[in-house]
């Protein structure tokens, strides 16, 4: 017998059967193949010493997450020169207390951080085929769709509280400072373009004039906070949010962003252009996802261990 249309039954079976092992391979293995990539950036100052960077973003964590627990807690042995976490660190209302404990050893380092949506609000089921249509639309976030109605609060300030007698610095729409055995480092955040909530006016002006080296930092890599930071000067930008496209074709790639920026950027290191300047960026592709879409595909959760060292011409 054959099904309707002329497809046979056996073909339909073999589909579903191969349908269901990515899905399980998606959400079973590489979800959980955390790893660890290491990039180097030729961006600071002649004769400046190299610095260290690690860099986390998108932890999503949700209740009894051990694994991804106990690897944020490894990365501490890397000994990094400071920390930069670019937001998203929930999907769990009730995970605050274990993020900070997956956190811990790291905020034994200096460090800077932004929040996301994520931090903020708790998440929602959504059908993972909007983002596609969003995506067609131009529309991303609160960028082109609708406020949220009826958006679960988490409990966001205990987490910064923490991060703040940690010694991390705030970079909510502000500029920030760390100094590293004599090297003057300033920060420039903002809070997430893609809920609205970057307000570059505020940080607007460049570099600290007196630092050693200036970063730009941003949850969502949204073109406008890139254009900005790049316009005045930034030699770096952080970000992150994108999921590195998340589920992704191999030897093609991502197929989204969740925001305007090109999939040929979703993640890694590239450059970017604006009023006459040329910063650096790098994205992460984060090491978690939404608790209601727990896949990855052809593209694994990560942190990053960033290498600046001295660049040509700077």
């Amino acid at each position: 017998m054959r099904a309707r249309y002329g497809i046979p039954l056996k073909t339909l079976a073999v589909g579903a059967a191969v349908g269901a092992a990515g899905v399980a391979y998606a959400a079973g293995f590489e979800a959980r193949s955390f790893r660890l990539r290491r990039v180097t950036v030729p961006v600071l100052p002649p004769g400046m010493r190299d610095l260290r960077v690690l860099q986390v973003s998108d932890i999503h964590l949700v209740s009894g997450q051990n694994k991804k627990r106990a690897w944020l807690q490894s990365l501490a042995g890397l000994r990094p020169d400071f920390v930069v976490n670019t937001g998203d660190n929930l999907s769990d209302t009730e995970a605050v207390p274990e993020l900070l404990d997956a956190l811990g050893p790291l905020m034994e380092f200096p460090g800077v951080y932004v929040f996301g949506s994520n931090d903020y609000y708790g998440p929602r089921p959504k059908n993972p085929a909007r983002y596609l249509l969003e995506k067609t639309q131009g529309r991303h976030g609160l960028n082109g769709n609708a406020p949220v109605v009826g958006a679960v609060h988490n409990p966001w300030e205990g987490m910064r509280d923490a991060f703040d007698d940690a010694g991390w610095v705030n970079l909510t729409n502000t500029r920030g400072g760390l100094k590293l055995d004599g090297v003057e480092l300033a920060f420039t955040g903002l809070d997430d373009p893609h809920i609205k909530r970057d307000r570059y006016e505020r940080v607007a002006g460049g570099p600290e004039a007196g630092a050693d080296f200036s970063i730009g930092v941003v949850h969502a890599p949204y073109l406008r906070s890139l254009d900005a930071f790049t316009a005045d000067g930034y030699p770096l930008v952080l970000a992150g949010h994108t999921h590195g496209g998340q589920v992704c074709i191999p030897f093609y790639g991502a197929l989204v962003t969740n925001c305007d920026l090109d999939t040929d950027r979703v993640k890694g290191l590239s450059t970017h252009e604006a009023g006459g300047h040329r910063s650096f960026l790098h994205v992460s592709a984060g090491c978690g996802t939404n608790r209601y879409t727990p896949v990855r595909f052809a593209c694994p959760p990560e942190a990053t261990l960033l290498t600046l060292t001295a660049g040509q011409g700077r």
